[in-house]
């Protein structure tokens, strides 16, 4: 990894499991959000800025503590306790599986004058992998620690693997790999 300004995206991690599938990413999710939390605190106290990105189930209305709530309510609440955002930490509402498509996220990261994204959690195989790919086409660096990404099934979340290797180049370390 260059030395060029980071940040790290935590993806879809508020969330309901509450839908065909959900059950197995549920259980993934479990395996990979204690480190997901130890990069979040290497990130921060490295200065890296920690940029939620996220599911708006609707509630496009909301803010972001009405939309942890509901996710708490259903199975999420496990994982949520883990990872809650902190008061210092970006919240983005995203419509779609990528993180770019209709989101402010490029125009944060301009500003934020990041080069170097940091991509993390759920799933791997849709929204991590569709980020990854919209960020390559923005001409980002990429990392995606791959003990920090799950997917429904395991099959699914090495093809993600594969396709990333291949596609993109991202750096696929490990997350205590990882050096900011």
């Amino acid at each position: 990894m260059s030395q060029k300004k980071s940040a790290l995206l935590i993806i879809d991690m508020i969330n309901t499991f509450d839908f065909q599938g959900g059950e197995n990413l549920y259980e993934n999710t479990l395996k990979i959000v204690d480190n997901i939390r130890g990069l979040k605190r290497k990130a921060k106290d490295s200065g890296i800025p920690v940029i939620y990105v996220n599911d708006n189930y609707g509630l496009w209305q909301d803010n972001m503590n009405d939309i942890i709530e509901h996710c708490k309510k259903k199975k999420g609440e496990t994982v949520i306790e883990k990872i809650h955002p902190d008061t210092d930490d970006y919240f983005i509402i995203k419509p779609k599986h990528s993180c770019f498509f209709g989101t402010q996220l490029d125009i944060l990261l301009h500003q934020l004058e990041v080069k170097h994204l940091i991509l993390t959690g759920i799933a791997g195989d849709i929204c991590v992998l569709y980020t990854a790919n919209d960020a390559y086409m923005r001409e980002y660096e990429i990392s995606i620690p791959k003990d920090c990404m799950a997917s429904e099934s395991d099959g699914d979340n090495e093809s993600a693997i594969r396709i990333i290797k291949k596609t993109i180049g991202a750096d696929m370390s490990l997350s205590d790999q990882m050096t900011f």
